[in-house]
């Protein structure tokens, strides 16, 4: 793929600046009068705040393909649109400091950015937010899904809303969703959406935004990562599983053996008809009818798989916790994205 491996001109420069004159005296360092006590270990609850703002910076954690082929990446620095030919960034969306979650694009064009802070709406041809929904049952939005009417799910971490993407109003809340958070939206082949959620699946009529079936007696329980195969069938990605679902009865029809222990984080169908998983050990590509292990993919970024778009560019894009990458077919491993990992501060 020409052009990426060379995309340091695509970051920003920085501009030196001058030191502003400054009295010698105020450099002089103070120091305390004792010695600084030893250095401790944060407690975990520390470590874990101090780790996720390590990973906002380069979190890679929604990728979309856009209706004129080309790509968005929602990451800890922002929002960006790339040409998934070269690798070019062709534009970016001021969100700073803000993690994004999902992202999807309405049948008019516009881009909706499923936010930690709230839903936004995106003029694509501008780069601008043009609305803003804070009125969810919360603003961190976990997954987001434009159905065959055109309307705009959002699935947040305290339930499930149906927005009207002219207005950006909301329409219809599932405050009372069966596993309280919609980590994962997929429609099936009727056109119904199913919700993965801390506690099993969740089916629920677009039309009327009531709740038809439930599944909730999966082994592990949390749903995190959902998609529904070229056959209608469910699969369904859990932290240590990934399961085969038949939609009709509910029936577990295969704990696809390579991902047995193993934390499914994304799921997604390509073209040729085989589906990629990621974890956050590393991602692989299955037989769909088998579930046999077809191959794992080297070069990553991180191994912590975040977010996968297949079929960009002739590419699979892959968004990790350490930066986005891309594979072509007969490509033995993955290649970052220079603009998009720790290479760029």
């Amino acid at each position: 793929m020409p052009g990426i491996g060379g995309l340091g001109a695509i970051a920003e420069t920085r501009i030196a600046q001058k030191t502003p004159d400054v009295d010698p005296s105020e450099l002089t360092p103070g120091y305390p009068a004792s010695a600084p006590p030893p250095k401790k270990d944060p407690l975990p609850r520390e470590r874990r705040r101090q780790e996720n703002l390590q990973e906002t910076d380069y979190r890679v954690s929604a990728v979309l393909g856009d209706f004129t082929g080309n790509l968005w990446v929602g990451y800890g620095r922002g929002l960006s649109h790339i040409d998934p030919n070269t690798g070019k960034i062709l534009a970016r969306v001021s969100l700073p400091n803000i993690s994004i979650g999902a992202l999807a694009q309405d049948k008019v064009g516009r881009l909706w950015v499923g936010t930690y802070e709230g839903l936004k709406r995106v003029d694509p041809s501008t780069a601008e937010v043009t609305a803003e929904n804070l009125f969810l049952p919360s603003k961190r939005v976990l997954s987001l899904l434009i159905d065959k009417r055109g309307y705009l799910w959002t699935g947040t971490d305290n339930g499930l809303v149906l927005v009207s993407p002219d207005e950006g109003l909301t329409m219809t809340t599932l405050r009372n969703l069966p596993g309280v958070s919609a980590n994962a939206l997929t429609l099936d082949a009727e056109g119904q959406l199913w919700v993965g959620t801390l506690d099993g699946l969740v089916r629920v009529n677009t039309a009327s935004a009531l709740i038809m079936k439930r599944i909730d007696n999966l082994p592990g329980t949390t749903v995190q990562a959902l998609a529904i195969s070229p056959q209608g069938l469910i699969w369904a990605g859990m932290p240590n599983n990934l399961l085969v679902i038949n939609p009709k009865n509910g029936i577990v029809l295969r704990s696809v053996t390579p991902l047995r222990g193993r934390n499914v984080t994304a799921i997604r169908f390509a073209k040729d008809g085989s589906v990629w998983v990621g974890t956050d050990n590393g991602l692989m590509r299955l037989n769909p009818n088998t579930g046999a292990l077809l191959d794992q993919v080297p070069g990553l970024p991180s191994s912590r798989v975040l977010a996968l778009a297949p079929d960009i560019g002739n590419k699979l894009w892959i968004g990790t916790s350490e930066g986005l990458a891309w594979l072509m077919p007969k490509m033995v491993g993955a290649h970052p994205h220079i603009a998009f990992s720790r290479a760029v501060k």
